[in-house]
Formats: C-alpha cells, sequence, structure tokens
C-alpha cells in the first residue's frame, strides 16, 4: 500500500485552501521546492535539469531564513530541498533545515547521499519529515555508469542510509526514509536486487518511477521509452512488501508516461506551490526555468509576499488557467495529479450529486 499517497497526491487534505482558491482568493503555496545548490556532485545520465549548468551558486543563508519565517506566516506547509543540484553541498544545511523546522514548515531533502555523513545525518535526522535517495541501480557498477561517479559511492550511500536508520530507531525520530530508482533499459534488471538491498538496511520505501522527458533537457535518450514491458515489475516487487517495508512501483505514472494523455487543457496548479533556485529566483513552474514569464522575482530583492502577490504573478496565473497548452508541458510534471484533480473539481461530470 503507498501510504505516503507517492503515485497520487494530497491537496485533498488541504480542502480549506482549495476553497480559498475557487472563491478567487489569492492563495499561497501550500509546498515549495528550493534548491540551496546550484552544484552537483554526480552528473546522472538522465538528469532533466542539466541545462541549469550546475552552477557553483548557493542560496545565502541569512536571507533564506528570513524568507522562510515570513513563508511559514503567510501559510507555506512544506519545504523539499532539492532543485537543480545536491542540497547537502551547501555549507549551511543543517542550519537551514533546522531553521525551517522552527519556522513551522515540515522538512523534506532528495539528495543522492553520498555527502550525507554521519555528522550532517546527527544534525538534520530529527527536524526532516522525509528524506529520499536517488539511487538508480542495484550494484555499483551500474551504479557508477548511470550516476557518472565513482564506484565507491554506492557503498558510502548505503552506508549513510544504514546508519540513519538505525540512529532513527534509536532515538525514536518520525523521518521517513526512502530510496529512489528511475527505472531505465540500463537498471531494470537490478530493481528487485535493490528493493531488497533497501529493506534490509532499515529502509521504509523504494519508489520506482519512470522517465520524464523535460522540455529544456539536453538528454534526449530515453524519451521514446515505454513502460509496457517492465510492469511486470510489479508482481516481483509486491512480494517484498510488509508492515516495514512498501515497493512503490509507480504504476500509474507509467501508463500516463505511455498514453501521454491529460484530462485538463489549461494549468492550474501553479498557486499551490512553487519553486526557488540557487540564485534566489522564484519561480511559477520548474518546467520552464530560463524562461522570464515564469520568473516571479527573486527573494534577495523582495519579500516573499510582495513577489507573490505581484501583477506579474496574478496576470502569470490567470494566464496559466485560461491559455497555457499544457500539451506541450512535461507529461508528468510535478503538479500533474494536481492539475487533474483540480480540473475535474472545476468540470465536474453529469451526476456528481449522486455521491
Amino acid at each position: 500500500m503507498d501510504k505516503f499517497r507517492i503515485d497520487s497526491h494530497k491537496l485533498l487534505y488541504h480542502v480549506g485552501r482549495v476553497n480559498d482558491w475557487l472563491n478567487g482568493k489569492n492563495i499561497y503555496p501550500v509546498y515549495m521546492e528550493i534548491s540551496p545548490a546550484g552544484s552537483c556532485n554526480h552528473r546522472c545520465v538522465y538528469c532533466a535539469l542539466d541545462f541549469m549548468e550546475y552552477r557553483p551558486v548557493f542560496l545565502d543563508t541569512v536571507v533564506l531564513k528570513k524568507r522562510l519565517v515570513e513563508m511559514s506566516k503567510l501559510g507555506v506547509k512544506s519545504v523539499m530541498y532539492a532543485g537543480e543540484g545536491e542540497p547537502f553541498l551547501h555549507k549551511d544545511i543543517s542550519e537551514i533545515i533546522s531553521c525551517t523546522k522552527k519556522a513551522g514548515i515540515d522538512v523534506a531533502v532528495t539528495t543522492n547521499a553520498v555527502l550525507w555523513s554521519k555528522e550532517l545525518i546527527d544534525k538534520t535526522l530529527a527536524n526532516l519529515t522525509w528524506l529520499k535517495v536517488s539511487i538508480n541501480a542495484g550494484n555499483k557498477g551500474t551504479y557508477s555508469r548511470i550516476h557518472r561517479t565513482s564506484p565507491e559511492d554506492f557503498a558510502r550511500v548505503m552506508k549513510n542510509m544504514t546508519y540513519a536508520a538505525r540512529l532513527r530507531k534509536d532515538k525514536g525520530y518520525k523521518c521517513a526514509l526512502g530510496m529512489q530508482i528511475v527505472l531505465l533499459p540500463e537498471n531494470r534488471k537490478e530493481v528487485v536486487l535493490l528493493a531488497k538491498k533497501a529493506k534490509a538496511i532499515g529502509m521504509d520505501y523504494l519508489v520506482v518511477k519512470p522517465y520524464s522527458q523535460h522540455p529544456l533537457s539536453k538528454v534526449k535518450k530515453y524519451a521514446d521509452i515505454k513502460y509496457s514491458d517492465y510492469l511486470g515489475l510489479a508482481k516481483d516487487l509486491a512480494k517484498l512488501n510488509d508492515k516495514s517495508f512498501n515497493a512503490i512501483f509507480r504504476m500509474h505514472t507509467m501508463k500516463k508516461w505511455d498514453e501521454h494523455n491529460r484530462n485538463y487543457k489549461h494549468c492550474l496548479a501553479l498557486p499551490f506551490w512553487a519553486y526557488i533556485d540557487a540564485s534566489a529566483n522564484l519561480w511559477a513552474c520548474s518546467i520552464y526555468l530560463t524562461k522570464k514569464k515564469f520568473c516571479l522575482g527573486n527573494i534577495y530583492k523582495n519579500s516573499f509576499k510582495d513577489i507573490w502577490e505581484s501583477k506579474k504573478h496574478l496576470n502569470l496565473v490567470r494566464w496559466a488557467r485560461e491559455k497555457l497548452d499544457t500539451s506541450k508541458c512535461r507529461v508528468n510534471c510535478r503538479m500533474d495529479e494536481v492539475n487533474r484533480y483540480l480540473w475535474e473539481i472545476k468540470h465536474p461530470p453529469e451526476h456528481v450529486n449522486f455521491i
């Protein structure tokens, strides 16, 4: 059972925010993605954000901490640190995570976990809601080829995550610990192996997800990949599931990738989330990074409130709702399921009163 609803969405738990949106109010995001670092210690062969060039830029800690407090007061509920770079490359990441939690915002990290050392785990684990590791193979050789890094990094990741699981148990922390593999032709025979290893070291889950082509990505190798031949993996993975571990095979998302269909024509989800890059630019959507139309402002220059309530943002939300052609957007974008949900609310089928 996918208790975290990873293959779906969680907006249905924010009825008040959705109701305000339905009533035409300018709502603030429930969820934010923030990139503390522009650089990365890996060069994964499928990297969607390779066009960002892995720049060695880092968010200013003092300004970010100030904005986090502001964002919490405005209604932001959660932040995931990920983005175009590796979050743990930021020298103040433990301080940033602590500040986020103290501000009343739930904190998560998506990482390759090579740099999540014992020292950093000790400093951060108690403040995290969840941490998910991108690990795209079941052995060090394939891992090295896909992540384009040293084979030894595979062992480092397993060691770090083993320690985190033990510390969580010893301290009684609530942080969910998981792994994620992007299903590719190169690693499809190692998915079950990775699931077994993840379970053995105390992970809560392994997510198996499809590749998704970013419109701006330089990588085109996997643009035509089909997942219909891989769906049998779901049965093999299900055998590993029990009360403490879940292999989440994103069947629904894979079928959407193969079919390339949507129930929505325009984007309704922009008000519910946003993205801050490592240069402090606030974006309405990470699919359109580098497109000035979608850059709302910079948190070094203006408050989050001023940017979010600006005419540029309000006009963009209206344009996306009425005119943005989602057929040109990324298949299975971050807000795909949210958009499907919102579109159905706005465009209900017949007989909805017969509940």
